[in-house]
């Protein structure tokens, strides 16, 4: 009688067992990551562009027929040496208007020359206290009084004021340049009989450095105040930055910068100098109006290692806002909102633990854990709304 029944028992059995284990959840597949300690940084990354500091336009002083221009891009030019030469037009320079004119620009060229002199005693002046300034820190740092950063620090602003006091006399030997262009206007308008008439007026260069880019090479008339060539110090560059109005608003004069991606195998150390009060307007790529700020950097690692870089050459740029060493973090994808709060899940035992934690300073990949927790503690990333608390979950 029990052999009879013994199959049906057995069918049923298994039909049950199925029931049963058709309804027992399946775990779920998740990724996991390990709760570690390193370096945590929280930067803003935007394109940013090479551009030479003390960038001179060259301008024709007078309207004029230009001879052709020799120099190539790239090319050396020394302070004082001839760039281009312009035969005046005679009608042009006798013109009573042009004079007027010439006149004037003289007045404004003399005006200019007055404040640039002026600018340069203010930078001699903040130079001279500068050095003063390291020469007596050099001292107390030999005899222990001061640290090595504020030492460096000293040292660094010594080097930036001299640097602007070179600057600004520069600037005095461009305004007295634009004054003596200025004034040969007037010069050869006062001029009369043919003779004078034929004389050339030489356009120098007001600075030692390399033609940037010729704008009127071939010989040809050229009106008064036309742009004919560019010269610069291509190994004194900053670096301009369009960042979004409100990361400009994290970002302030003196927060250190990386620039990576600019083509050399490490990344260069910088330094924000100006953040520019206002912004404009620009169309993105995806066609959305964004309001953007110019953020004017130095380059702080030693020329010798960016010595390749050339105007307007592309760099990845970052601005550093936050940097922590030995931090607790865990991959950002791990995090979800939970009770006004942070959490994640816990992988432990092939299950999923639902744990709150207080989480710190966070960049786009990891954040910082400060409470809730452990070294070597693994955690879900990426977790979907299947997973609950003490749900089974296996790694794929």
């Amino acid at each position: 009688m029990f052999r009879r029944w013994m199959p049906i028992v057995a069918v049923a059995a298994v039909v049950v067992a199925a029931i049963v284990y058709g309804f027992i959840p399946k775990p779920v597949p998740v990724a996991i990551a390990k709760v570690s300690r390193g370096q945590l940084r929280v930067a803003i990354e935007e394109e940013g562009k090479t551009r030479v500091k003390d960038r001179f336009v060259i301008s024709s002083s007078v309207a004029g027929y230009m001879r052709r221009i020799n120099l190539e891009v790239g090319g050396p030019v020394a302070k004082g040496g001839v760039i281009f030469e312009i035969e005046p037009l005679r009608s042009s320079v006798l013109d009573p208007r042009s004079r007027a004119e010439a006149e004037a620009a003289v007045s404004a060229a003399e005006a200019a020359l007055n404040a640039a002199q002026e600018n340069a005693r203010s930078a001699a002046a903040e130079a001279g206290y500068a050095i003063k300034k390291f020469e007596r820190s050099k001292k107390l740092y030999d005899e222990g009084y001061i640290s090595k950063e504020m030492f460096d620090q000293i040292e660094a602003e010594a080097k930036q004021k001299e640097a602007n006091r070179l600057s600004a006399e520069a600037a005095v030997n461009v305004a007295r340049f634009e004054l003596d262009k200025a004034s040969s206007t007037l010069r050869y308008s006062a001029s009369e009989g043919g003779e004078n008439h034929a004389r050339v007026v030489a356009i120098r260069s007001p600075v030692n450095g390399r033609v940037l880019k010729i704008h009127h090479k071939s010989e040809g008339v050229v009106n008064a105040g036309d742009a004919i060539i560019d010269i610069g110090d291509p190994q004194t560059l900053e670096v301009t930055v369009e960042v979004l109005s409100s990361d400009a608003v994290k970002i302030k004069p003196g927060t250190p910068m990386l620039f990576e991606r600019w083509g050399g195998d490490l990344p260069l150390t910088g330094k924000v100098r100006v953040v520019e009060p206002a912004a404009f307007t620009k169309v993105s790529s995806l066609g959305v109006e964004e309001q953007r700020v110019l953020v004017i950097a130095d380059i702080t690692s030693i020329p010798e290692s960016w010595q390749r870089l050339g105007d307007s050459y592309r760099v990845e740029a970052g601005f550093i806002l936050w940097e922590g060493k030995d931090i607790l973090q865990i991959p950002a994808s791990a995090l979800f909102r939970y009770e006004n709060g942070w959490a994640v899940f816990i992988f432990e035992n092939k299950l999923a633990y639902l744990r709150k934690v207080e989480v710190g300073h966070r960049n786009g990949l990891a954040a910082e854990i400060i409470s809730g927790l452990a070294d070597g503690d693994v955690v879900i990333t990426h977790p979907d709304e299947s997973i609950k608390d003490g749900a089974r979950v296996r790694v794929r």
